[in-house]
């Protein structure tokens, strides 16, 4: 096996720019929920997701991203967590313009899928995502 070829079998991390660690800690960990294994100082906070690792870090980038930064894939729980989140003050984002898509609420359905998103505190796109129900 080639080193190219090793990167399939090899899990993927999600970088997080934010332009305030200590705020992103709060959302990440308390609001979000996900526990951190580490960090570097006021620079670099790393979570664990599932079997997945998120790095947060300072850049003056943050938010700069108009596209989904990180997905959760949480199957038939989406409507639990989507109201677990709201309770805690999460805004979800509404694109009314998704083709082959209507919205339900916070939640976005079509193409096989349910799917919310919501924005952290410097602005990256997040989502989850639930298998449309049949």
């Amino acid at each position: 096996m080639d080193a190219v070829t090793a990167l399939a079998d090899t899990d993927a991390v999600t970088n997080l720019p934010v332009r305030d660690v200590g705020r992103a800690q709060r959302f990440y960990g308390e609001t979000l929920g996900l526990t951190q294994i580490g960090n570097e100082g006021d620079h670099l906070v790393v979570y664990r997701s599932g079997e997945s690792r998120l790095f947060v870090y300072q850049s003056e980038f943050a938010g700069t991203n108009q596209a989904t930064t990180a997905t959760w894939v949480v199957g038939d729980r989406l409507d639990d967590v989507v109201g677990a989140l709201r309770e805690k003050g999460v805004a979800f984002e509404h694109y009314d313009n998704l083709p082959e898509t209507r919205r339900e609420g916070d939640i976005h359905v079509g193409c096989g899928m349910r799917v919310a998103w919501f924005k952290d505190p410097d602005g990256n796109i997040l989502n989850l995502v639930g298998l449309q129900e049949t």
